[in-house]
C-alpha cells in the first residue's frame, strides 16, 4: 500500500513543519519536501498531519454487553475519532481474566481488520479483588493489567499482583477508587487509593500507571511518587478536564471542582501527566437513565482537547500530539505515535480553523452518551490513515491521479 501526502503542516512531538510524507507498505517511507512518487496523492494544503491517536483506556464491552458496543462498532468510532490503537479494559461478561477471552478478543480484532486492540487482563480474578493466580497463564501479548471499574481493595492483593508485574514486566493500572469510601466521600476515596498504590509500586518496582487522575492532591501524590524515581505514569480524561462540577454528569471518577480542573492542566503544562485518555465507556439510553456513569468518548476527544487545551493556550499542538499519540504509544511498545521514517503510516488529517457542533445521533459508537452533545468545538478530524490506507473520511478526499 503506497501513498503520498502532499503539502499538509506536518506536526507531532518533535516537529512543525510543511512537508510531504510517503507511506509504502503501511511504513512511513520518507518526510521531505517536493517528493514524487507514482501513487495514491492527497493535496493536503491548509491540513494538518499528525500521528494517529492511542487510547489507553477503552471499553469495547464485548463478549457480554454487546447491547452496549461491540468491537466493530468501537473500532468504526475509534476510526471517526483518529485512532488506529486502543487498550481495552477487562470489564467484559465474563471478565477478562484467562488468556481464552484475549484470544477471543485478539482474534476478533483481527477478522475486523480495522485498527490495532490490545486487550487488558484482570488484576483479580473475576474483579473479586482476592486470587491473583491467573496471572501465572499472561502471554507477551498483554502489556497491562487492570481491574478498571473497581479499585482492589486488598492491600494484600495488590502488593502481590505489582510483584508478578514487575516479574512480567507488565504495567499495573489502577482504577484509584475505595469503595467503601465512594459512598462517603468519593474524593478521599480516589485520593487516597492513589497514594496506597504509589507506596506500592515504590516497594516493589512495579511499572504504575494511574487512569482518569481528577483530583489535585490525588496528581501531587504522583508527583511526589515520580521526584522520588519512581516508575509511575498517568492519564487524564478530556471530560475531566473540559468540565467541571457544574456540569452534573455522571462519570467514575466524579467530574470534579473548577480548582481541580485548573491544576490538572497545570500538571499538563508542566509535563507532568502523560497522557490523555477517553476512558470510552458507551451505554445504552436505558443504562444511562439507571445511572450508568461513563462517557462516549472516542469521537470527541481531539476537539475538545484541542478546543481546551491549544485553542485556549495552554499547550502547543505537538504537546497534545505528545499525549494524545507518542507516550501512550510508547508505553504500549507500539511502533506509532511519531511522524518518523520507519514508524507505522498511520496518520490523520485534521482542519484546526474548522468549527463544527458535536452532534451525538451522528456517532458510530453505539453509545450516544456525552455531556457534550450541542458544544461547539475546534479541529475536525477529516481522515484518519492507517497503515498507509485511508480508512475514513469525514467527506470525500479529492486525489490528483
Amino acid at each position: 500500500m503506497e501513498l503520498l501526502i502532499k503539502g499538509a503542516r506536518v506536526v507531532d512531538s518533535h516537529m512543525d513543519c510543511v512537508a510531504d510524507v510517503y507511506i509504502n507498505k503501511g511504513i512511513i517511507h520518507k518526510i521531505d519536501s517536493n517528493i514524487q512518487e507514482s501513487c495514491k496523492t492527497i493535496r493536503a494544503e491548509g491540513l494538518i498531519l499528525l500521528p494517529s491517536f492511542v487510547d489507553m483506556h477503552c471499553h469495547f464491552r464485548e463478549p457480554g454487553f454487546e447491547y452496549k458496543e461491540d468491537l466493530l462498532t468501537g473500532s468504526l468510532a475509534a476510526l471517526k475519532g483518529g485512532f488506529t490503537a486502543v487498550n481495552l479494559m477487562a470489564n467484559t461478561n465474563p471478565v477478562c481474566s484467562s488468556m481464552e477471552i484475549v484470544d477471543y478478543v485478539l482474534e476478533r480484532a483481527k477478522e475486523i481488520d480495522l485498527i490495532d486492540i490490545h486487550q487488558c487482563m484482570a488484576i483479580t480474578e473475576g474483579f473479586q479483588g482476592k486470587s491473583i493466580a491467573h496471572l501465572n497463564s499472561i502471554d507477551k501479548r498483554v502489556k497491562l493489567i487492570s481491574d478498571d471499574g473497581n479499585g482492589v481493595e486488598s492491600n494484600r492483593a495488590m502488593l502481590e499482583a505489582m510483584l508478578k508485574a514487575a516479574e512480567k514486566n507488565l504495567i499495573v493500572m489502577s482504577h484509584a477508587e475505595d469503595r467503601e469510601l465512594s459512598k462517603h466521600d468519593t474524593r478521599l476515596s480516589e485520593n487516597i487509593m492513589t497514594f496506597r498504590d504509589i507506596e506500592l509500586a515504590e516497594k516493589t518496582n512495579a511499572r504504575l500507571h494511574i487512569a482518569h487522575v481528577s483530583t489535585k492532591e490525588a496528581l501531587q501524590y504522583i508527583i511526589e511518587g515520580k521526584r522520588r524515581g519512581a516508575s509511575i505514569t498517568c492519564e487524564v480524561t478530556p471530560h475531566h478536564i473540559a468540565l467541571d462540577n457544574s456540569a452534573e454528569y455522571r462519570v467514575n471518577p466524579p467530574l470534579r471542582t473548577e480548582e481541580d480542573v485548573k491544576l490538572l492542566i497545570e500538571g499538563i503544562k508542566e509535563g507532568l501527566i502523560d497522557v490523555i485518555a477517553t476512558d470510552h465507556a458507551p451505554h445504552s439510553i436505558l443504562d444511562k437513565e439507571k445511572g450508568s456513569p461513563g462517557i462516549s468518548g472516542l469521537e470527541t476527544a481531539f476537539s475538545v482537547c484541542f478546543t481546551r487545551l491549544v485553542k485556549e493556550g495552554h499547550i502547543s499542538l505537538s504537546r497534545l500530539s505528545e499525549l494524545m499519540s507518542k507516550n501512550p504509544a510508547e508505553l504500549m511498545e507500539l511502533n506509532k505515535g511519531q511522524v518518523k521514517e520507519g514508524y507505522d503510516g498511520d496518520l490523520v488529517l485534521v482542519d484546526i480553523d474548522r468549527m463544527y457542533e458535536i452532534d451525538s445521533a451522528g456517532f458510530l459508537s453505539k453509545g450516544k452518551n456525552t455531556p457534550f452533545h450541542g458544544a461547539e468545538v475546534w479541529g475536525s478530524l477529516e481522515a484518519t490513515i492507517k497503515a498507509g490506507r485511508v480508512v475514513y473520511t469525514r467527506k470525500e478526499l479529492e486525489y490528483d491521479n
